[in-house]
């Protein structure tokens, strides 16, 4: 049997008075996912335990099976994995967002969702002027990036309260700045790169050309190396992991998982859907499993456009849902696994702890009587998971 997961990152959302009252996905045209919810089960799941922070690395974690409480470490060395950056026992792994600031205000979380090309070169930049035998800095994909800081005491001394920048857009930058252990030196390492960005021609010409500058780096999301026991052992399946950002593909890498790149997957809105709906099928050919994340759908809620939110929903179901459901009309030894990671409403801009509406559809799977994929229909399903992490076995296993 074949098994594909499909997660449109942040998807779930709070009714909109701009659209009726609706949720962006009951609004938009989703003729593929309400296919599968037509054909499956639709329920709710809740991937964010109690205590824990709604974080994309959290919740992934649990759709892939794994219990957070057990196996989460930070976002930091997820993201390590996947860039190839081993850490030493002593050593720590920050996420490192360029960001911008402007007259003490953290104005953009994702510096104007700067390319990838620019970034790399001012993060190249910034490993040329301020690396040392403690701290490595590595380029990763749009405003994403990696520090690696070692010390002696290691996470101990290095296990200050960093906020995850996209939560404090707007807000003074002083009173979010790490605090705890190694705040010091986290701070002296902003400052230093600041003092550097801001003068850097690459940013010189985006605020020409009226775009944020990247003119501050932010820490965040720390951690070391966690100890994960591989899918194939877990679940008997061999699989792929397709995705734009370095977190899930790092995850995926640490479980086991072959990393597909797919050629124009940025982790914005104008990422290739189309290639990597088709290069999912493609994997199908020699795997058992796929697991494709999408990041447009968490970016337009963020940045709070209701519309482009609605747009990447909609391109989600036509090119990526909409590929998988032609290989599942030829191939009916499949089933399918619809689920956000998380909610992230518009109005907020930021993560939410709600449970969330999935599907499953496919092979030995007895349709319920909901027909259509929402936040909504989700919530009269009497299939619920306050575990998420036993999501995957019930796809699997069917128990």
């Amino acid at each position: 049997m074949k098994y594909v997961v499909l997660v449109p990152d942040g998807l779930a959302d709070h009714p909109c008075e701009e659209i009726e009252g609706k949720t962006p996905l009951e609004a938009s045209k989703t003729p593929n996912m309400n296919f599968f919810a037509k054909m499956g089960r639709v329920g709710m799941t809740r991937n964010v335990p109690p205590r824990m922070e709604p974080a994309s690395d959290v919740a992934n974690l649990s759709i892939f099976g794994y219990d957070p409480r057990k196996y989460y470490t930070g976002r930091g060395p997820l993201e390590a994995a996947n860039m190839g950056v081993t850490l030493a026992k002593n050593e720590v792994a920050f996420r490192m967002n360029l960001v911008t600031e402007s007259e003490g205000i953290l104005a953009d979380y994702s510096a104007g969702h700067i390319s990838t090309k620019e970034a790399r070169i001012l993060v190249e930049y910034l490993a040329k002027k301020l690396s040392s035998d403690f701290v490595r800095f590595y380029p990763g994909v749009g405003y994403r990036h990696l520090a690696v800081i070692k010390d002696s005491h290691g996470f101990t001394a290095l296990s200050a309260r960093c906020t995850p920048p996209h939560e404090i857009v707007g807000e003074p930058i002083e009173r979010h700045l790490p605090k705890g252990p190694g705040d010091e030196l986290l701070k002296k390492l902003m400052f230093d790169a600041r003092m550097l960005l801001q003068d850097h021609e690459i940013n010189r010409v985006r605020i020409d050309l009226k775009e944020n500058p990247a003119n501050l780096v932010w820490f965040w999301g720390q951690g070391v190396t966690p100890n994960l026991d591989s899918f194939e052992k877990r679940y008997g399946l061999k699989g792929s992991v397709i995705s734009a950002v370095d977190l899930v593909k790092g995850m995926g890498r640490l479980i086991g998982l072959d990393v597909i790149n797919v050629p124009g997957a940025t982790g914005y809105v104008d990422t290739d859907y189309e290639a990597k709906g088709r290069y999912a099928v493609q994997s199908l050919e020699n795997k058992d499993f796929v697991f494709v994340h999408v990041e447009a759908t968490d970016e337009a809620s963020h940045e709070g456009k209701i519309k482009l939110k609605m747009t990447a929903i909609e391109d989600f179901d036509h090119y990526v849902v909409g590929a998988i459901r032609k290989y599942f009309e030829k191939n009916s030894d499949t089933r399918v696994l619809i689920v956000p990671d998380h909610a992230t409403p518009c109005k907020m801009r930021d993560h939410a702890r709600d449970p969330v509406p999935f599907i499953i559809s496919g092979k030995n799977i007895v349709p319920d009587e909901i027909e259509k994929y929402s936040e909504t229909t989700a919530r009269y399903s009497k299939l619920k998971f306050n575990e998420g992490h036993k999501l995957m076995g019930f796809f699997v296993f069917g128990k």
